[in-house]
């Protein structure tokens, strides 16, 4: 069966216009530099947003007369998100349906122009959950190909490396696990979902939740395209398009745009802690063949972080038929300094003297980053609600000592299936709401494994929060998990959310970060040029400001613009006004690599991250 919105494929692709430049028009970066903050301006604040959730189009004149009918249509289940736990929900719900000999439509929708063009992680797989979904899966040609062979956990000083060895039942033990180009996994699990009947649809944002008149959840709209950048209709405006389902699953990854509206709608984190996140930002690398060791893994902590900067590294050799390896740097989100930039960390941390020994002579062919949920076990949130349920990284069941989240958000994905379909299926089914609740779901999950790994990981992130940091969380770790694997009869907590953490940058040091060197280290802009990045120029900018004054009278004033810093594309940046004396801040949005760290970071709670038309966005090969 066609997706009915294919009959607007053609006027909507041509809103996806071809590679645009990086930048858009702009004086020169300033980017990482401390600002002398001059927050007083001879002139009014400058528009910056203009996106409709922001500025509605009732009062806007320029909207008069525009048809804003939306063409609807029915499926049994809707999932928004092709990642793991999307994917693996689709794939085991056509499973039941053919056991049984059901009929059951499925249609998946995903931002990203292609199944895996926006998925990004390390990615060291453990493979027991694949294995559960598909017993075949090497018969099928699942791209796993890189066995983990050796592990290197390391702590770093500035020029020196101090071995740590890996104790038998440590988290960061990959005996058995694989070495894999994550981006490649989840593609080839779209191909799968789509033998068995799953229509997936990509390029297509989900971009508002739809509701029944008692309150439950009916489906998703899809965004409208074809808006100017100043919020205008263009001649090729086309309207949005509704899926309505009994049940729609939220996998949309870290931090969602519409998981952020259910969990208000539904005040689903009422008994849990704030999630708190991590930044990671990941580089591919093509390396002198004498230097390659397919499945090696290295993990490192310290430097060039201090001690109470959480984070840490990971370098992966992979077997791919020739010499890569794909290596990252992860950061706490919970840090305090706001001249701290994760971006230049990363690019530091690779001259260390075990790390550039590795790269030196390579050549770097890929760049990437994403927000990772590192709250854990204290920070799951009500996972159902009338009509819907979350599933994978958008609740956030990731491992972070292991550093490992797809085989438990696959483990989600698949048990949201098994409690689902006996309810979309039946044929007398007495629901209290229009959109079918499952709270089956939760009990699921809380008797499976994810829930017992989480629980047993539970105080390891937040027991780095003490006056050793680093150093008193490792030792927490040794004694604590290593003897009693979780099973203390205490739960430590986090800080809180993250936006809360900066401290104002008068009580910080700013941090001075060598330049570049063209051959180990990379600027920012020729970094987001390797990920593919490509968005419609002429279009509302998706990163939303509540409030256009804010930027410049707090964040510059206060915190030195942290913004232009913790975004790892070059998306802020503080720049003179044209006309008087002052700073305005200037979006780059066609740079974004839809990490959504600045969503979750900027201490004013003023940016909302929305999803730009559908097939913007990076283009990661492989990430």
């Amino acid at each position: 069966m066609m997706f009915p919105a294919c009959r607007y494929v053609c006027k909507a692709h041509r809103c996806i216009r071809a590679l645009t430049t990086l930048r858009t028009d702009s004086a020169a970066p300033q980017l990482y530099t401390s600002i002398h903050r001059r927050t007083c301006s001879s002139v009014s604040t400058p528009r910056i947003t203009t996106h409709h959730t922001i500025h509605p189009r009732d009062n806007d004149p320029r909207w008069e007369g525009i048809e804003m009918e939306r063409f609807a249509d029915e499926a049994d289940v809707v999932i928004v998100g092709g990642g793991p736990a999307g994917l693996s929900a689709a794939i085991r719900l056509k499973q039941l349906a053919n056991e049984q000999e059901k009929e059951l439509r499925v249609c998946l929708v995903e931002k990203a122009p292609q199944i895996g063009a926006h998925t990004l992680s390390g990615a060291c797989l453990e493979p027991s959950t694949l294995i559960e979904l598909f017993p075949d899966w090497k018969e099928r040609g699942a791209p796993l190909n890189t066995p983990v062979t050796e592990d290197v956990f390391s702590i770093f000083t500035e020029k020196h490396r101090i071995p740590v060895p890996i104790l038998p039942g440590l988290p960061m033990q990959n005996h058995g696990n694989y070495i894999v180009r994550l981006g490649n996994l989840v593609r080839w699990l779209g191909e799968q979902a789509e033998e068995l009947g799953v229509e997936i649809y990509p390029g297509y944002a989900a971009a508002e939740v739809l509701f029944h008149e008692d309150g439950s959840v009916k489906g998703i709209a899809t965004n409208d395209v074809g808006i100017a950048k100043d919020g205008s209709p263009k001649d090729v405006f086309e309207r949005g398009m509704e899926l309505h389902a009994k049940v729609t699953l939220f996998g949309e990854g870290c931090h969602g745009h519409l998981a952020k509206q259910l969990y208000k709608q539904f005040n689903l984190r009422e008994n849990c802690e704030p999630q708190t996140y991590a930044i990671g930002l990941k580089e591919l690398w093509m390396i002198d063949e004498k230097k390659w060791r397919p499945g090696r893994t290295e993990h490192s902590v310290g430097w060039p972080l201090d001690r109470h900067t959480y984070g840490g590294s990971f370098l992966y050799h992979l077997n791919e038929g020739e010499p890569l390896v794909a290596l990252g740097f992860v950061v706490g989100l919970d840090y305090s300094n706001p001249y701290l930039s994760p971006f230049r960390e990363f690019q530091r941390w690779k001259h260390h003297p075990f790390v550039a020994s590795t790269l030196e002579g390579g050549q770097r062919i890929a760049y990437g980053a994403r927000a990772l949920n590192e709250g854990g076990f204290q920070c799951i949130p009500k996972l159902t609600f009338p009509g819907g349920l979350l599933i994978g990284c958008s609740p956030g069941f990731m491992n972070v000592p292991k550093i490992k989240g797809t085989h438990t958000a696959m483990k989600s994905g698949m048990l949201a299936a098994e409690a689902i379909f006996p309810k979309v299926t039946a044929e007398n089914l007495d629901s209290e709401t229009a959109g079918i609740h499952v709270p089956e779901y939760s009990e699921s999950l809380k008797n499976s494994s994810v829930w017992k790994e989480l629980h047993a990981v539970r105080n390891i992130r937040p027991s780095f929060h003490n006056y050793f940091g680093l150093y008193g969380g490792m030792v927490y770790t040794g004694i604590f998990y290593w003897m009693l694997r979780g099973k203390e009869p205490w739960t430590l907590k986090h800080r809180g959310m993250d936006a809360n953490q900066l401290k104002p940058a008068k009580d910080c040091k700013p941090i001075e970060y060598p330049k570049p060197d063209g051959k180990i280290s990379f600027d920012l802009l020729s970094s987001v040029a390797l990920s593919g990045t490509n968005h419609e120029g002429d279009q509302p900018p998706h990163l939303t400001l509540k409030d256009d004054s804010i930027p410049v009278a707090r964040n510059l004033a206060i915190y030195d613009g942290p913004e232009q810093r913790f975004c790892p594309a070059g998306v802020y940046e503080y720049v003179p006004v044209e006309t008087g004396d002052g700073m305005r801040l200037q979006i780059n949005a066609q740079n974004c690599v839809h990490c959504k760290t600045c969503d979750i970071k900027d201490p004013s709670q003023n940016i909302n991250w929305v999803v730009p038309e559908g097939g913007g966005g990076p283009a990661y090969n492989g990430m």
